[in-house]
């Protein structure tokens, strides 16, 4: 029998995860952790030593192993596959490396149709090494969820044409508004090239996918449905049928909950600065929310945390389903066994 047919797949569907993403009853709210695997784990650091980012994504070995682990650790109630929004770009041609203490740095920024040209569009033989680590992956979680993701093209862009990591987003933003023909070649290409590769992780096993529009918090609410909406409704739209829970998540998206509500997700993530109740409202009742403790509380002390995690449970429980996250990612120097106790804490506090 396929991992992804009969049983299986009927157990994976029957998930709280799952279930939570399509707003269905579920025995305890489910949680994982936005960079769970990663520098909070002592095991991680361990095996990535001296081994690249970037060869640590191409190696299913390693993705495996990394994979695991924090499901290992916290007995979170799904695993994210670990990679990198930037795989699929370098894949489709585009010469990168991600700078540790930096993130993604472009070779050769794209600001030109010629630069357009050298992006070409992935087949799924060129990501075929993230195929093989969501087979092996969905073999080894057994009835835990794994999800995959991929960036959105709007925060792909931005590395793109900045050339790396941005905090103004000027030569993004000049191309948007300046050069609109070209902005939108360019989304539309890389609209493609990120439905190829959640395609390809849908079709070898995964449970879900996310789709990170990290950084489209710096656009105002006519910016984003003008220049970005229709190239991430693309996305999604092309993931209908795929049978897969589809959550949308970016940071300092306030104002934008609404509009990312409309770009055909069934799950919308939000950060930390917006309630979910309140966020419940304007994304519409028929959305199940992520989120949202904010990542520095597990700095605080165990009463905090647990505090604060019973206010995101009351809040999320406005949403037709509430998956526990929060609202970013993991930060480094986090105790590991903090996040193994949140988990418990949520388990047994949303236990019905």
């Amino acid at each position: 029998m396929s991992w992804h047919d009969g049983a299986v797949t009927t157990v994976l569907n029957d998930s709280p995860f799952v279930r939570a993403c399509r707003g269905l009853d579920v025995p305890h709210t489910p949680v994982w952790f936005m960079r769970q695997a990663g520098r909070s784990l002592p095991e991680y650091r361990k095996i990535r030593e001296g081994i690249g980012m970037l060869d640590s994504c191409r190696r299913p070995d390693l993705v495996t192993e990394i994979t695991l682990q924090p499901v290992r650790r916290h007995n979170v109630d799904a695993a994210i596959l670990f990679s990198d929004i930037v795989v699929p770009i370098a894949a489709a041609g585009i010469d990168l490396d991600i700078v540790p203490g930096t993130g993604p740095v472009v070779a050769e920024p794209v600001r030109t149709p010629a630069g357009i040209e050298r992006l070409r569009q992935i087949t799924p033989d060129d990501v075929g090494f993230v195929a093989e680590s969501v087979r092996l992956l969905v073999k080894e979680l057994g009835g835990t969820p794994l999800i995959g993701f991929a960036g959105a093209p709007f925060t792909l862009a931005s590395y793109l044409i900045e050339g790396g990591p941005s905090r103004t987003y000027l030569k993004t933003k000049a191309m948007m508004y300046g050069e609109p023909a070209l902005w939108n070649a360019l989304l539309s290409r890389l609209a493609d090239i990120t439905l190829t590769f959640l395609r390809t992780q849908i079709d070898a096993g995964v449970s879900a996918v996310q789709l990170f529009d990290s950084w489209a918090g710096a656009l105002s609410e006519a910016d984003y449905r003008e220049h970005v909406l229709p190239h991430s409704s693309r996305v999604l739209a092309g993931l209908a049928g795929a049978g897969v829970p589809r959550i949308h998540f970016g940071v300092g998206t306030a104002v934008l909950l609404e509009a990312m509500g409309e770009a055909g997700a069934d799950v919308v993530g939000v950060d930390w600065r917006t309630p979910l109740d309140r966020a419940t409202k304007v994304i519409g009742p028929s959305k199940a929310v992520q989120g949202n403790l904010d990542p520095a509380v597990l700095f605080a002390g165990r009463e905090v945390v647990e505090r604060e995690a019973r206010r995101v449970l009351e809040q999320g429980r406005a949403a037709p389903g509430h998956v526990f996250n929060l609202g970013h990612g993991v930060m480094p120097e986090t105790d590991p066994d903090a996040l193994t106790r949140l988990v418990a804490f949520v388990h047994e506090t949303s236990a019905r």
